[in-house]
Order: C-alpha cells, then structure tokens, then sequence
C-alpha cells in the first residue's frame, strides 16, 4: 500500500520538487548580485516597507547579510508556503479525496485493515515529503556554495529539517481530518486557518498580548523560535512538531478506523 500511495503522489511530487527547486535556484541566486549592491538592501530601503509587512517577513532587520537574506527571503514564509499546500494536497489524497471520488469503498473492501491502510498512507505522506525535503535541501547547498553564500551547511539543513516538520505536521493534520470526516474541502478549511492564524500570531501579533499567549499553539512558533539558520538544530521544538505529528497520525488510524466510511 506504501508503494500504491507512492504512486498516486508521484506527478504532485515531481511537480512540486521541480518548481520548488526552481524558486530556490532563482533566489538564493540573487543574493550575489545583491551583495554587490549593497543600496539595494538599505536600512533606508527597508524603512520604506509597511511594519506590517516587515512583521510578516520577520522583522528583515539584517536582510543585508546573507544568513537574514536567507531567512527573510526563502526560509521565514515563502519556503514554508510552498511546502506545506503541497503537503495538504498529499494529505487530502490519502483518505478524503479517494472517499469523496467513491474510490475508497473499494479499497476498504480488501482485505486490508483500516489501520494499516492510514498507516500506510502516512508513511507515504512521510517518505513523499521527506523526498521534497532532501532534494531542495540539495539544491540549495548547491546554489549557496556556487555563489559562496558563506552560511554553514549545517544551518542551511537545520532550517530546512525545520520546514520538512513544519510541512508533516500540516500533512498528517490534513490526512487526519479527512479521516475523520471523509470531507476534503473540511480538511482544507481546518489547515488553513490554523495555517494563517498560526503564522499571523508569531509575527503580527507577537507583541499584542491578548494574543500572544496563542503561540504556543501555533507549529510556527516550534518552527521558527529557535531561529536555526542562526543558532542550529532548536531540537526541543522540532521534537514537538514530530510529536505532534505522530498524535494526528494516530488520531487518524483510529478515527477511521472506527467510521463508517459507506461499507
């Protein structure tokens, strides 16, 4: 089943690793011409962008140097953008898209068990987005030394593990809502909002206090707190996310397990 879910994900994978890698190729390269014009990264530059909007891209306070243009850039919002639509759209082709489609009936109608099918459909969604992740991570190790970037391939995989987790958590949230309900557009919806909520209060709203308490809710806080582009592998909070990950997949095995799912 590993394989099956494997297969059905193969185009999106492709797909996403190819343009993925596309936008990274392009803007990590930029920096080089960047660094040559040192004006175009201006504090007096920066000064003219929205507080908002430099709350949104975290703070851009050193974007000039090449670990905050890294950051800014391709690991604070854009990155992590990318990797976790397509985390949903895996997500969602585990259980509720077969389930909505009629496909699913069938499925369960082997003998298989429920368990170990959503197991099976975890572990694809697991190895998928680890194959995204170790990829790009190559290509922007490779990219960062063809234009001596000087940031540590230490910190660039530190940053990038962080995405990968980030992306699972959002995944297996996905799979586990869709197991829950069989309803595709829910589980978008559900992601989503935790999505922008989640990132909007880490940025925006992390010196307002009647909200700042919510961090501790949000994957972004475990993802970018420990700033790992700067200071490594923020291990605690990575261990969180895997944590959390592994409950909503566990929550899924057991929610579908005990639906009816039409059979």
């Amino acid at each position: 089943m590993i394989t099956k879910t494997l297969g059905e994900y193969r185009r999106a994978l492709i797909g996403w690793t190819v343009g993925i890698s596309l936008f990274l190729t392009m803007y990590v390269s930029i920096y080089a011409s960047m660094r040559e014009d040192p004006e175009t990264l201006s504090k007096q530059a920066l000064a003219k962008a929205p507080g908002a909007l430099r709350d949104i891209l975290g703070g851009m306070e050193d974007i000039a140097t090449a670990t905050g243009y890294l950051q800014t850039v391709v690991y604070q919002l854009l990155v992590p953008l990318m990797f976790i639509v397509c985390a949903m759209i895996l997500g969602n082709r585990a259980i509720a898209q077969p389930e909505e489609s009629g496909t699913l009936e069938l499925t369960v109608t082997l003998p298989i068990d429920r368990k170990r099918l959503v197991l099976d459909r975890f572990a694809g969604l697991l190895i998928a987005l680890l194959t995204l992740a170790a990829i790009t991570f190559l290509v922007v190790v490779g990219v960062a030394q063809s234009i001596d970037l000087g940031v540590g391939v230490d910190r660039i995989l530190a940053a990038h593990t962080g995405v990968f987790l980030l992306a699972l958590f959002f995944g297996t949230l996905t799979l586990a809502v869709g197991a829950m309900t069989g309803r595709k557009a829910l589980a978008m919806t559900v992601v989503g909002v935790w999505g922008i909520a989640g990132y909007m209060v880490i940025t925006v709203g992390r010196n307002v206090d009647a909200i700042s308490w919510l961090k501790w809710v949000s994957p972004f806080h475990y993802y970018a707190e420990g700033r790992p582009l700067y200071q490594g592998f923020p291990l605690g909070d990575y261990l969180v996310l895997a944590g959390a990950a592994l409950v909503l997949a566990l929550t899924a095995i057991l929610a579908f397990d005990r639906r009816d799912v039409g059979v």
